[in-house]
């Protein structure tokens, strides 16, 4: 797994993983960037909701739990003292399935959080991350 990344102009870099996808990430043009991407923070928790995303939906679809839609929502409190770290992680998981898949829905989300999304396990190094689930 590799990626390069090359800054552009102001404080915007192009990230490109070997796979060839490239992302831009960026900051405000308050914070001396040129708001064309999200900032790092914000893209780690964007990695983490779409990693549990990923084992979520592969493990609902393996237990044949019917659902249209998955929405992950994911914030972040920080440290107030340099480097800003987060002190925990909320993350809330709404899904479309029925109430009688809703035990099933758990335990998709409890074996990504716990077994599964290798993003999550490296940042509940750090932080707590605690999670909700809603149906929509």
């Amino acid at each position: 797994m590799k990626t390069t990344t090359k800054w552009v102009e102001a404080l915007a870099f192009d990230a490109t993983a070997d796979s060839g996808h490239t992302v831009r990430i960026d900051t405000s043009v308050e914070g001396g960037g040129l708001g064309s991407g999200m900032n790092p923070k914000k893209m780690v928790l964007g990695a983490l909701s779409a990693c549990s995303g990923m084992d979520v939906v592969e493990v609902l679809k393996k237990m044949k739990v019917a659902f249209t839609k998955l929405e992950i929502e994911a914030e972040a409190e920080q440290t107030e003292e340099h480097p800003k770290v987060y002190k925990s992680i909320e993350m809330v998981y709404k899904v479309d399935a029925k109430e009688e898949d809703l035990d099933k829905v758990k335990r998709a989300v409890s074996l990504s959080q716990e077994k599964y999304c290798g993003v999550s396990a490296m940042l509940a190094k750090h932080c707590p991350i605690n999670y909700t689930i809603e149906l929509i």
